[in-house]
């Protein structure tokens, strides 16, 4: 049943994230707003999952009771963006909210999936995740044919994800293991938090721009979102098949997957209007996402004791501050050279590494 619920977890909440990331910035752009300002918007939630973890470090705990606040208040955003889309300020203040609430969900049932599962199964629940991803791509490229269907379609997944979060508590061992843990420290890992935090700006352009990208170089909706698809189908191969390669030295596969996505970046400047090498970038999706990711999530989950504010911190250095400052940073240059500056962030990403003491943990 755990499994079950957890994968159901995953399923959801990436699913509601598909929605968010493929197709709200065609939304935004098909009602008025600019490239900027959809950096801009798309950038807050991002930011607020950098800050929010920050208030977890002394004053306030992420226990169960807070969880369930996150969950309920993220349904209460997702319905205000009915309210809100229309007026830009508003929209940010919604995103800033729920913001929030996701700095705090995912990085708490984290913990929850590798304690209880493994990184043996790990992958084989977080792939339901991608197929919720893919499927959404798939199923809402052919009826979003107005902006609000897709706000239909982002509440109803988000309620179904709360459902079943507020399912997985039962199983949480965590939260009473790690009050007497020691004291949360970036300086100890830096140059690895560093490497996060170049990676996530890297991909600012493909989460954010990459459909307006692609469609603006000859590629249709449709195609696009098959695009989409497909970097997913290899991330989901990837995440069954990665738990021996998992078993190799953390640090050696990190340093591979972020090599050959600098790579992936390039060969997007240099081929924009090629369906061929399009495709092939995608593929790359299975190590700059699906085995960077495991990777990344079970090397923290060794260096830290405090587990979940080390999840958090991953999501917030990373997902929150990487992306905010890679929205930004990916509104401002839109254009022939966008994924050059993807490149060369991924490459500092690289360089990090190399400050990062080579010993696997695992």
């Amino acid at each position: 049943m755990l499994f079950f619920n957890l994968s159901a977890f995953y399923f959801f909440y990436f699913a509601a994230v598909g929605v968010y990331v493929i197709f709200l910035p065609k939304v935004l752009q098909d009602i008025g707003y600019s490239t900027f300002d959809i950096g801009i918007v798309l950038a807050l939630a991002p930011l607020m999952r950098f800050l929010t973890p920050f208030m977890f470090l002394k004053h306030i705990k992420l226990n169960q009771k807070m969880f369930k606040t996150a969950l309920y208040l993220s349904v209460l955003s997702s319905a205000c963006f009915y309210l809100t889309i229309e007026n830009f300020y508003l929209f940010m203040i919604n995103n800033a909210l729920l913001g929030v609430c996701l700095s705090l969900i995912l990085p708490y049932l984290e913990v929850t999936a590798i304690s209880t599962l493994g990184k043996e199964k790990y992958g084989k629940s977080r792939l339901f995740g991608s197929i919720g991803f893919m499927i959404i791509s798939l199923v809402l490229a052919r009826f979003l044919t107005q902006p609000y269907i897709a706000i239909h379609y982002y509440l109803v997944l988000n309620v179904l994800t709360v459902i079943f979060a507020i399912s997985l508590l039962k199983y949480d061992i965590e939260h009473k293991i790690e009050q007497n843990s020691e004291p949360f420290s970036f300086l100890k890992y830096w140059p690895f938090w560093m490497s996060l935090f170049f990676m996530q700006i890297s991909f600012g352009a493909f989460y954010n721009f990459f459909t307006i990208y692609e469609t603006q170089h000859g590629m249709s909706l449709e195609m696009t979102s098959y695009l989409w698809s497909f970097g997913v189908i290899c991330e989901i191969l990837m995440l069954y098949f990665q738990a021996p390669l998992l078993k190799n030295n953390l640090l050696t596969i990190i340093k591979f997957c972020v090599t050959i996505t600098t790579l992936r970046w390039v060969l997007l400047y240099l081929y924009p209007d090629s369906l061929g090498v399009t495709f092939l970038t995608q593929s790359i999706h299975a190590f700059s996402f699906g085995l960077y990711h495991s990777s990344v999530i079970i090397y923290l989950y060794s260096l830290y004791e405090n587990k979940k504010l080390a999840q958090q911190f991953m999501y917030g250095v990373a997902y929150g501050l990487g992306g905010f400052v890679g929205a930004i940073i990916a509104g401002a240059v839109y254009g022939e050279f966008l994924f050059i500056f993807s490149a060369l962030f991924s490459l500092l990403s690289l360089i990090a590494l190399y400050f990062v003491k080579n010993k696997n943990l695992i």
